[in-house]
């Protein structure tokens, strides 16, 4: 196939230099890009109605403009002409390489970086116990010391022990068969309401380790839990609190573990692109009607943008976590790039495939009935549809826009 351009981005040309048949150039607007292969779109039928209405005009026009880049010789080179699975392989080649960056960026951060992992040591210790409705961000004075604090755990205690039998210390992101520790002092802590439990930590006091026993009483606490495996919070348990948070490490994951991951990202990010119709009315009420804004749903570059400029800014993040975002934030980005553009909708390179793989099945389909090969599939009858799609996804870009200019997600 004849490409006369190789273009990144889009609008004006700022520069470009022809290399054999194809010009290479960078464009004014540097979102994307694209190559231009000639004959996308074939000859009208010769079945064709010749009736005038002002959609097939409009269809005769696009394919007259499709058919201005042939030239005497290429009639061979044309998209349109190819084989069917050659030309799937060229539509599908963009995507799939947005795939291969996914699992490379995916894989660094993987077997590089790791993922965050919950360890035994105490992060925070609450100083008082207050109900999940408050709103107060200091202990009031006739508030509850929390079970930790009266039992006097402390920010950078290391649990060791619980009732003097040893806590694991591998931590909950390690791709292996081992008990991992935080879980064991949870479900220890969980099912001891009203029983004092003893646990066994070590401190460090001016670079010295103590190991210490300290006796915690566990009170109630009502929590949400999924009963039924949705994701979604339906109905709740009382279970056993002394108010501690755990500290994090990274845990770098085997090779092994990436097709795994990646397999997860996927169905999540499916689900997540068949949920944006159905976000897009909240969507508009955060845009222009003040309704808080859906931290889960979704946003647009500025919006991306925004999150990515408070991650590197935030001063509690390390170099190894803002660095690991950075790669996340490619790979994520590449992936739902390599589904979007499989949709099975014309312009996408998806509804190019759908294309050639409905040309295949109808000749296969008049084979078996005896008939002639129907020929090429004209994809010219699909340009009002490929109008449509860009118009909505003209409209729900601006949507975005507005809702991560008016009414952004942020961290806090």
């Amino acid at each position: 196939m004849r490409v006369p351009q190789f273009m990144v981005g889009f609008g004006p040309t700022v520069f470009s230099r022809t290399r054999g048949e194809t010009e290479y150039g960078v464009k004014a607007v540097p979102l994307g890009g694209y190559i231009r292969i000639i004959g996308m779109i074939p000859p009208a039928e010769e079945n064709e109605s010749k009736r005038a209405t002002r959609m097939r005009s409009f269809i005769a026009e696009v394919r007259g403009a499709a058919l201005d880049d042939v030239r005497p010789g290429d009639e061979g080179r044309v998209f349109w002409a190819k084989p069917w699975w050659q030309r799937v392989i060229v539509m599908f080649a963009g995507p799939f390489h947005n795939l291969v960056l996914a699992v490379v960026f995916f894989t660094v951060v993987l077997v590089g970086f790791g993922v965050p992992g919950t360890t035994t040591t105490i992060a925070s210790v609450p100083e008082c116990v207050l109900p999940a409705t408050s709103s107060a961000t200091t202990c009031p004075d006739d508030a509850a010391l929390s079970p930790a604090a009266a039992a006097g755990l402390r920010a950078g205690d290391t649990i060791v022990a619980i009732d003097g039998r040893p806590v694991s210390q591998v931590p909950d992101a390690a791709q292996d068969d081992r008990a991992t520790g935080w879980q064991q002092v949870q479900d220890a802590i969980r099912v001891s309401t009203g029983t004092p439990i003893v646990l066994t930590v070590d401190r460090d006091v001016d670079g010295d380790t103590q190991r210490l026993d300290l006796t915690v009483t566990p009170i109630a606490n009502t929590i949400r839990v999924d009963r039924d495996g949705d994701g979604e919070a339906d109905g709740t348990q009382t279970v056993g609190y002394i108010g501690v948070s755990a500290a994090q490490t990274y845990v770098r994951q085997p090779v092994t573990a990436v097709p795994g991951y990646i397999g997860d990202v996927l169905v999540r990010s499916v689900d997540r692109l068949i949920e944006i119709p159905e976000r897009i009315p909240q969507l508009f009420r955060a845009a222009f009607l003040g309704e808080e804004r859906d931290p889960n749903g979704p946003i647009g570059v500025v919006g991306v943008s925004r999150i990515s400029g408070e991650v590197f800014a935030f001063e509690d993040f390390t170099t190894t976590e803002k660095v690991s975002f950075f790669f996340q934030l490619l790979a994520s980005v590449n992936l739902v790039l390599f589904l979007f553009n499989l949709l099975p909708i014309y312009p996408l390179d998806g509804g190019h495939v759908a294309g050639a793989l409905y040309e295949k099945a109808r000749s296969v389909v008049a084979r078996l009935r005896g008939r002639p090969d129907p020929g090429p599939f004209d994809i010219a009858r699909l340009m009002p549809v490929a109008y449509v799609v860009a118009g909505l996804f003209v409209a729900l870009s601006g949507l975005l826009l507005i809702a991560d200019v008016v009414n952004p997600v942020t961290l806090q």
